[in-house]
């Protein structure tokens, strides 16, 4: 048995992707319990907001959670959206919404100016209070139009550095989570952990 740890996001789409990244990494992985609301995101930054979500699944379930929130940072717009990607357009905005948002903003913008980062902190935080965090970081570029039907959010306008040019939304699911920015944060995650053949965390003091 891996150590136990309650999926705290709300977003099926990000569920899916944390549970296809932990299930290997010797988790018991547990989807988030249908009737705990919500969190606001009101943190000021990404380890603030995944470390609100994590907290509420604690106490709702007094159970260990595993949590993330993720930001692209877009250079021609002085890092935003950063800590509001997800609301770029307004509270409610759908993905669509958001793209479309980022997409007005950048405008007139050359391709060669069109220089991105997104940033993923994962947070797993116990009962007792203890907790982990890790960052992942993948740097690449805004498309001019977007490309793709896979993936979410921002996917089909990110062209990640290195690769052969395709969006994260052109690449299977496998070929995402190898370089994405929630690929390298949980990865990290699960080595932060320091999780030993008995399943039990050595969480760091």
């Amino acid at each position: 048995m891996g150590v136990r740890l309650v999926l705290a996001s709300a977003n099926p789409h990000k569920a899916a992707e944390m549970a296809a990244l932990l299930a290997t990494s010797g988790f018991d992985l547990v989807p988030r319990p249908p009737g705990v609301p919500e969190v606001e995101e009101t943190g000021a930054t990404l380890e603030d907001n995944a470390r609100l979500k994590a907290e509420a699944l604690v106490a709702a379930t007094g159970e260990a959670a595993v949590a993330d929130d993720t930001g692209l940072e877009v250079a021609a717009l002085g890092g935003a959206p950063g800590v509001r990607s997800a609301r770029y357009a307004g509270p409610g905005a759908s993905y669509a919404d958001n793209v479309a948002r980022l997409l007005q903003a950048m405008d007139g913008v050359a391709l060669d100016q069109r220089q991105a980062r997104f940033r993923t902190v994962a947070l797993a935080l116990f009962p007792d209070g203890r907790e982990v965090a890790a960052e992942g970081v993948v740097d690449g570029q805004i498309a001019m139009s977007p490309r793709g039907e896979g993936g979410f959010g921002y996917d089909a306008v990110f062209v990640p550095a290195g690769g052969d040019g395709r969006t994260f939304a052109e690449m299977t699911a496998a070929e995402k989570n190898a370089v994405s920015h929630r690929g390298r944060a949980f990865r990290a995650l699960a080595a932060g952990l320091h999780i030993p053949a008995a399943g039990t965390p050595a969480v760091p003091e």
